[in-house]
Parts: C-alpha cells; sequence; structure tokens
C-alpha cells in the first residue's frame, strides 16, 4: 500500500490532516508540483481526450505483441496455472493469514519473481501483458498471492531500478529480485497524500547515509529482503537535498519490524510498521540523486499501478463465471433466477464490465509495452475505473447469491454446498480502490493533467501571487489559445453518420465518445472560466470530469478490442452491450456537472465538523481500541509480531 501525490492549479490538493505546522500549503504543493512529469515527449490518447481530440489512431488498430514474447507469456501462464491447482490451496492461506513457505518457494521456482525482470539480469523478460495476465490468474486463486507479486515487481525494487538505476545497480540487485522479495517503504503515519511532510531522514555521512524515521503499510516489508525507502536528505554542503530513494537491505542493523497488520481483507499480505535507528546505507545504494525521489516514485507508479486492473480484470471474470452458473441453477418461482429481470439486469452489468476491464487492462499493457505512446493517463484511468467497478461487480455477485454471498465459503462446504468466496472476494477488493493511489486521489491527478494545457496558457490569470503584468500578458496569450481551440470543440467526426464505419454496429458507440470528449473539454473549459483558482476546491465536479474521460476511454478499448478478438459476433456483442450502458452512465455524470448537491453538502460537513448536529451521536458506544500498542501478556511490551523469515 502506497500513498500518492498531487497538485492542481498550482496549489495542493490536502487530502491528510496536518498534525506538523511546519510545512504551510505553498510549501507542500511545490513539492507535488515538482515531482510531477510535466513533459509530454510523446503522444497520449488520454491527454488529447480531455482536450476534446479524439485521436482513436494511437489506439487503433489494437497494438500487439511480437510472437516471441507472446510464446514466452503463454509458457509461463500455462506452469503457474498448473501449480496453482495442483500446490496451492487458497483456504490455507485464508485461515492462517498467510501465504505458506513452499508456496512461496514454488513461486520462486516457477521464476514468478522475476517476470519483468530482462533475462539478462535472470529474469522472465515478460511483457506487461503477461505479466499483468499472470498477476490476474495468481489473484483469482487468492489476492494475496497477486499482491505479494506486484508489490514486489510493480513498485518494490525491480522497477524503480530498471528505469532509474545505474547499470551497476542493475547487475548488482536485478538478479536477486528473481529470488528475493522486495517492497516500497513511502507512506508514515502522518504522510499519505502529502509528502512534503516527511519525518524518515536520510542524513549524509561521508560517502554514505544515516536512516532514521518508521514507515507504515510497508507491503511485503514484513518478509522482504530488500527495500526501497523514501526519505528526506537535509540540504547542506554538496548536498541539495530533498526526498531520496535508497535501496536498503532488510537485514541491515537498526531496521525492526515493529508489527505485522491485520486488515478486513487481503488476508495473509505481510504489511507492517517498520522502524529504522541509525542504519547506514552505501552512498551506491541511492537511485537518482538526491531529491528525485518522488519523481521517481510518480514515474514508477505510472506503469507500476496497472498490476491493480490486472487483479480488478480477474475478479470480474470470476465474478462472471459464478454469475452465471448460480443465476442458471438457482430456481426461483419456476424459472431460473438469471431470467428474472432483476437479476438479469446485475449478471449483463458483469458480464459487459468484465469484458471492458480486460479491454482496458490489455489496451494499457499493450501500449506500455509498444512504448509509443505516454500513458500516465491512461495507467491512471485503467487503475481508477478497475477498481471501483470490479467492487461493484463483486457487490453484484453477493447479492445474486443472496444469503450464501454473505456466508463463508469454508461454512458452506460443512453444509455439504459447494464453497464460494463471494464475500471474501468482497473483502479482498475494497482495498483496490485505496493503495496506488486512492479513488479521490486518482481524480486529481487526472484532472491534474486534464488541466495542463488550460493551466499553460491561463496558468498566471487565475493565480492571485502573480503580478498584474504577467497576468495581461497571460490573458493575451489564453485569448490566442482559446480563440483557436474552442472553434473545434462545436463540430467533429462524432457528427457525420458515415464516421467509423468500418466498426460497424459499434460505430454509433465512436460517434458518441468523439462527441463526448469534445463535450467534455468544453466542460473543463466552462468549469475553469466559473471558479478560476478556486477550481481546486471543487474537488466532485473534477472526479466527475475525470470519471467520464474514464467511461470514454473504456468504450473506446472494448470497440478497439472487438475487432482484434477471435470470438467475432459474440465480442461485438460484449462491446455493445458495455458501450449502451455506458453511455447511460456518461449522460448522467454530465448532468451531475452543473446539477448537484456540493455546495450544500460542503456547508452541511462545515457543520458537522463544527460539532452542530453532536447531539444525532446520542444512543451508541464507541468500541475503539486505544493505541499506539496493545499490551501483550508479557509485562506490558509491546507486540513485536515479525513474521518468520523465507528459507
Amino acid at each position: 500500500m502506497v500513498g500518492h501525490v498531487t497538485a492542481l492549479t498550482g496549489k495542493a490538493i490536502m487530502t491528510t490532516s496536518s498534525k506538523q505546522s511546519d510545512v504551510t500549503e505553498k510549501q507542500a504543493r511545490q513539492v507535488a508540483e515538482q515531482a510531477r512529469e510535466t513533459d509530454w515527449r510523446k503522444p497520449s490518447f488520454g491527454k488529447e481526450l480531455f482536450l476534446g481530440r479524439f485521436q482513436l489512431d494511437l489506439v487503433h488498430p489494437h497494438p500487439t505483441g511480437d510472437p516471441m514474447s507472446i510464446e514466452r507469456g503463454e509458457e509461463l501462464l500455462k506452469r503457474l496455472q498448473a501449480y496453482c491447482e495442483t500446490e496451492i490451496d487458497p483456504y490455507e492461506i485464508e485461515r492462517e493469514s498467510m501465504i505458506p513457505d513452499r508456496v512461496i518457494q514454488g513461486l520462486r521456482e516457477l521464476g514468478a519473481f522475476g517476470m519483468k525482470i530482462d533475462r539478462q539480469y535472470g529474469g522472465l523478460g515478460l511483457t506487461q501483458v503477461y505479466y499483468n495476465k499472470a498477476c490476474a490468474l495468481a489473484g483469482s486463486v487468492h489476492p494475496t498471492l497477486a499482491t505479494l507479486l506486484s508489490a514486489h515487481q510493480s513498485i518494490g525494487v525491480p522497477q524503480p531500478v530498471k528505469m532509474f538505476g545505474t547499470e551497476e545497480q542493475k547487475e548488482k540487485w536485478l538478479p536477486r529480485c528473481t529470488r528475493e522479495i522486495s517492497a516500497f517503504l513511502l507512506t508514515e503515519a502522518d504522510v499519505g497524500s502529502d509528502p512534503a511532510r516527511m519525518r524518515a531522514v536520510a542524513t549524509p555521512d561521508g560517502d554514505d547515509y544515516v536512516l532514521n524515521g518508521v514507515k507504515l503499510w510497508t507491503t511485503n516489508g514484513v518478509v522482504a529482503d530488500l527495500l526501497v525507502v523514501m526519505a528526506q536528505v537535509p540540504k547542506g554542503e554538496g548536498h541539495r537535498g530533498g526526498i531520496t530513494a535508497f535501496v536498503v537491505e532488510a537485514a541491515s542493523p537498526g531496521i525492526v519490524v515493529e508489527n505485522r497488520n491485520s486488515f478486513m481483507g487481503l488476508r495473509g499480505i505481510e504489511n507492517g510498521v517498520t522502524r529504522f535507528t541509525n542504519v547506514r546505507i552505501p552512498g551506491e545504494n541511492r537511485i537518482g540523486k538526491e531529491g528525485q525521489g518522488l519523481k521517481i516514485a510518480l514515474s514508477t507508479l505510472n506503469v507500476g499501478r496497472l498490476s491493480v486492473p490486472a487483479v480488478c480484470t480477474g475478479t470480474a471474470k470470476w465474478c462472471l463465471k459464478i454469475a452465471r452458473q448460480w443465476s442458471r441453477e438457482r430456481v426461483q418461482w419456476g424459472k431460473p433466477v438469471g431470467e428474472h429481470d432483476a437479476i438479469a439486469g446485475k449478471v449483463a452489468f458483469i458480464a459487459a464490465t468484465a469484458y471492458a476491464l480486460e479491454a482496458m487492462t490489455d489496451l494499457s499493457g499493450e501500449m506500455a509495452d509498444e512504448d509509443r505512446n505516454d500513458i500516465r493517463i491512461e495507467a491512471a484511468l485503467a487503475k481508477l475505473y478497475a477498481s471501483e467497478m470490479a467492487w461493484l461487480v463483486a457487490d453484484e455477485l453477493v447479492q445474486i447469491r443472496g444469503g450464501r454471498g454473505f456466508e463463508t465459503a469454508e461454512s458452506q462446504a460443512a453444509r455439504g454446498e459447494r464453497g464460494v468466496p463471494a464475500e471474501q472476494l468482497l473483502r479482498d477488493m475494497r482495498i483496490n480502490r485505496v493503495f496506488e493511489g486512492s479513488t479521490e486521489i486518482m481524480h486529481l491527478l487526472i484532472a491534474r493533467e486534464a488541466v495542463d494545457a488550460h493551466l499553460s496558457v491561463a496558468g498566471d490569470v487565475i493565480d492571485p501571487e502573480v503580478e498584474l503584468k504577467r497576468k495581461a500578458q497571460a490573458a493575451k496569450n489564453a485569448g490566442v489559445f482559446y480563440a483557436k481551440w474552442l472553434p473545434k470543440l462545436v463540430a467533429g467526426k462524432g457528427d457525420v453518420p458515415t464516421s467509423f464505419t468500418e466498426f460497424g454496429p459499434l460505430a454509433t458507440h465512436l460517434r458518441f465518445v468523439e462527441r463526448s470528449s469534445r463535450k467534455l473539454a468544453r466542460g473543463t473549459f466552462y468549469g475553469m472560466s466559473r471558479w478560476q483558482g478556486k477550481l481546486e476546491y471543487r474537488q466532485r465536479f473534477l472526479g466527475r470530469i475525470v470519471d467520464i474521460g474514464a467511461e470514454l476511454f473504456a468504450m473506446s478499448a472494448v470497440c478497439v478490442r472487438s475487432r482484434r478478438d477471435p470470438e467475432g459476433g459474440s465480442a461485438v456483442e460484449l462491446a455493445d452491450a458495455f458501450c449502451k450502458q455506458a453511455r447511460v452512465r456518461v449522460e448522467n455524470l454530465f448532468s451531475g456537472l452543473w446539477s448537484n448537491s456540493d455546495d450544500s453538502d460542503r456547508l452541511l460537513t462545515r457543520r458537522v465538523l463544527q460539532d452542530r448536529y453532536i447531539w444525532l451521536e446520542d444512543g451508541v458506544l464507541d468500541p475503539s481500541i486505544e493505541g499506539p500498542w496493545i499490551a501483550q501478556d508479557t509485562g506490558g511490551e509491546p507486540k513485536r509480531n515479525v513474521h518468520r523469515p523465507i528459507p
């Protein structure tokens, strides 16, 4: 689990309560904005979509990997499936809240820890597409397996070293990462989306650094051999300072795992609290330059977060399987429940959404492998959309299963029925809306990119700190930009009935996407004009803007995917059904841009926080446990729940 950071209109989006008063809002937004990648050196389908330019040629024809990469990927999937089917008991993981050592060893022998590591360093050298498929497959057995693999390879040591490490660092650590487990440590108790308040400090000492601090929610950190740690380097003589990335040996003196955390779902996840006390880090373990830590983290996540939609895709496909079987077998009032309209709507939603999530994830993965486009927006949209939609899919499956959806699989099996872990799935899926960028943070991150073109020409106009002379020049530049840009949003290919005809019955949906893209750009412009510098506080407006873009991206993905699928007509049927459902959601989101209860909700919340309605809380008890530690039967000593080492 990692935090995230973003800024909008030059100001920070503050999403955590501030306990330290020594970091101002201005400092926080400077840290956030400096970490953001500002250059667009490659085309971006997502960026153009938000600007009202539907450039289908950036994703169509659907990119496809080379035959050799596909062959290697299929071979790994075949071996991984056989291993999961015969050697892994998911209910053992759920009961024991732990992945057995033998399973970890088996995954190691399969090469699963080195899927994304190039073959020259001993890895399998799989493409992003097949890495995603492997995560989806492992996650369908038990989501904790996918979490173990993805936390290690998507955000752990391999990805930042691969992207930013020197050749010496790659040769030193990547071969080890094919056998050993790594973790990524950014979050602290008071640092999630606001990294300017980071308290972990790496103090220069000669050629080395001395690390002190505490990290929270360290996925894999309890069992990791290698850690990527983000820490503040003080500015001083010969040191530029700032948040910096380090590779740290987990066995280093001074590192203590103080707690193995427990959660609603993902039982078996090795996530803890790690304390560093005078931990010495060799200078050659620094990744990149001082002060580049957050940029490295964000760049890593641009591709690394694709493992989340991959797991969500596997979840949706599994839900479809169970929903199909149960809706056909379960009979009520003389016919299968799937033939009742209320249930039929849920099954249709699950089927269409499963196809869309796979299309979106595969397209993003292929684009990452192709490396022709900048996919930071597409990957963020895929993570946001898949985590939200997979949660709805899992919830609908529980509803379709009724009481059995609420009952544990082992309880069902004890009664002699087939045990279906629907309730577990709901618990496990909930975290996807939070980690690797919560839904709220993803909204703001994508919104920042969506309004980037506006800020580039009009930022000084709406910034209250800018002097009048610069404002006047900015207003002149903005006038020239909008005079050329706005007229292009009036009409386009979506208004021409003969556009996109090669897509057959799906052409009407692509014309809708094109028209909606222009409408979305106009809506963003109207929001900028209406609220100007206060737009950053209209977070629900920005969230709806982003959600519309996500639906349009998903619609584009299914249409392009259906043209490639060998299933032909049945794929077109799924794409058509999804697009019809998505269009309803898009229309509602457009309506909600300007007709909503946002203002009254903000007022109500302000009054709640002023204790105006505290009387409403009468009649209930608070079962909260006081922290930070629960005394054990060990003379009141803090619990040190450190997991066993992996042989």
